[in-house]
């Protein structure tokens, strides 16, 4: 299983309008996409308001690929989040089970 961690940072001023798009729209979709084992979403905190994260487990490779495409180890957003975005990160891993 493939472990991809998403890090998106907002505008500032953005804040609101980005967190509503990530309970009402990023989050149900992550969680029906054929493919995804787990989702574990990450809102702001105080310490961090600008701050969002997706913790995801891929089922395999080919799986992420389906969603993403063959890219895919670069950061895509929705274009309707693009203005909302400063920067984004993602990194993946390989899944240790314990």
């Amino acid at each position: 299983m493939i472990m991809r961690i998403f890090q998106v940072l907002i505008r500032p001023g953005r804040e609101a309008e980005f967190a509503k798009f990530f309970h009402e729209t990023a989050i149900p979709l992550m969680k029906s996409t054929d493919g995804i084992v787990q989702v574990l979403p990450g809102a702001a905190r105080a310490e961090s308001p600008r701050e969002f994260s997706f913790v995801m487990v891929w089922r395999d490779l080919d799986a992420l690929k389906v969603f993403v495409g063959e890219d895919y180890t670069s950061p895509h957003i929705a274009p309707d989040e693009a203005e909302l975005v400063e920067a984004r990160t993602i990194k993946h891993y390989d899944l240790v089970e314990t």
